[in-house]
């Protein structure tokens, strides 16, 4: 599969890209937008890109050079295949999904096992240190014993929101706190909002291997 990520351009433009390259007979084109809000182009339909833009046949014309300014490689899968054992064992410590765990760890730092957001997250599962602390965690970024504080707080959660993925979910962004304060619902927090969805539409996908 073929995914380029075109932030900089409209979809007109990046069309205009697309139908000015030489494409095969029948080539058709998925248009979508990941996370970040960037429109994707793929060769193939995904969960991303579920739109058809371009529809073979294809109509050859000119063929314009493209750099790597223009279009940015499809993200790198490695670390995700490569941490897939480890996971998989959190999983069954823990008795919690591992594609809970692969679907929460995508949306919070898409593997980066030395990722640190701005609020002071830090790690694969993104935890805040306070959080981190009351669910064991010695190094945070330690991908192992950051999965296993997160899988922890998750199975806290699970069993604190009866099950409720949805509100686990929330709580995991928000503090379970909000959740509780919002009536047991999602809060009204455009961050929880976008995040629930994101890491539901993560759930079904095939484990890394």
């Amino acid at each position: 599969m073929s995914l380029f990520d075109v932030s900089r351009w409209s979809l007109r433009a990046f069309a205009g890209l697309v139908l000015a390259c030489a494409l095969p007979a029948h080539a058709q084109i998925y248009t979508g937008t990941n996370d970040s809000g960037a429109v994707v182009l793929s060769n193939f339909q995904t969960n991303e890109t579920p739109d058809v833009v371009v529809e073979g046949p294809a109509v050859a014309a000119s063929v314009l050079p493209v750099t790597s300014a223009m279009v940015t490689p499809a993200p790198d899968a490695r670390p995700a295949v490569r941490l897939a054992p480890m996971i998989e064992m959190v999983a069954q410590e823990t008795s919690i999904s591992p594609h809970l765990l692969h679907a929460v760890i995508s949306v919070e730092s898409g593997y980066d096992a030395n990722a640190v957001s701005r609020k002071g997250a830090q790690g694969l599962m993104q935890l805040m240190p306070q959080t981190a602390q009351r669910f064991g965690v010695h190094n945070a970024l330690d991908p192992a014993d950051n999965v296993r504080g997160g899988a922890r707080y998750l199975k806290w959660l699970l069993d604190y929101f009866n099950g409720d993925l949805r509100l686990v979910l929330a709580a995991y962004n928000a503090g379970e706190i909000e959740v509780v304060k919002a009536g047991y619902r999602i809060p009204p927090f455009k961050e929880t909002r976008d995040y629930v969805p994101k890491v539901l539409a993560r759930i079904n996908l095939p484990l890394p291997s």
